[in-house]
């Protein structure tokens, strides 16, 4: 299990964020911080830590001027940040420390998730050792590039994309344009905009369910079980 310490000052956040990150496989809250004294201090005193998701914005420090602090201590425990911060010079400084992703809030469930599974492979990556090709390098580096949909029309939101195609990748069957948008949260129409385009580009599939009288139903599949 990858061990994530929670890090933000509002508690009903960090209550969320780490339901979230609890419900991806392979993730384990191992603890809750509400500001940098006490983020520092769990730092120093859990007995495993794999991961911060830290925000930027905490009461008596900055979330960087934690990161510099455990850097100091000596803690190579890796970092990202889930913050409201979002100036250009703030992330900047947040590569430039060692950050290894950067989510702006707010942000839905898939958008961490993202970020969570793209950072699972690099452990798995580099947990192979040995020496590395060009081509490994490349997946290193390339590894917490969480995926999203290339190409987005104007108007299209990239996290909106991201719920809708992992509700329909998730999905054990083909789904409504009104399934999406329950499981989602938008509406039926986003929902059909959406899932529209998934199907120009190819990453869905339509289907028809036929009633007893009137127009048919249209569903989607993802693709891949096509």
């Amino acid at each position: 299990m990858i061990e994530v310490l929670v890090v933000d000052d509002d508690t009903r956040v960090a209550r969320v964020n780490a339901a979230y990150v609890e419900k991806v496989p392979g993730f384990h809250v191992a603890g809750e911080a509400h500001n940098a004294a006490e983020a520092l201090r769990q730092v120093e005193l859990l007995p495993r830590l794999d991961l911060v998701l830290l925000d930027h914005y905490l009461p008596d420090e900055t979330g960087l001027e934690v990161v510099q602090e455990m850097r100091r201590r000596g803690h190579q425990t890796d970092v990202i940040m889930v913050t409201a911060a979002r100036d250009v010079s703030t992330v900047q400084a947040a590569m430039r420390q060692g950050a290894l992703q950067y989510l702006v809030k707010p942000f839905a469930f898939a958008g961490l998730r993202a970020k969570l599974e793209a950072y699972a492979d690099l452990r798995r990556t580099l947990d192979g050792g040995g020496e590395a090709e060009q081509a490994d390098v490349d997946r290193i580096f390339g590894a917490l590039s969480a995926p999203s949909e290339p190409g987005l029309p104007k108007g299209h939101s990239p996290t909106t994309a991201e719920l809708v195609r992992q509700s329909l990748m998730n999905a054990e069957g083909p789904l409504s344009a009104q399934e999406i948008a329950d499981r989602t949260g938008v509406s039926r129409q986003t929902a059909q905009r959406y899932l529209k385009l998934l199907e120009r580009t190819g990453r869905a599939r339509l289907t028809l369910k036929y009633g007893d009288a009137g127009r048919p139903e249209h569903r989607y599949l993802w693709a891949t079980r096509a």
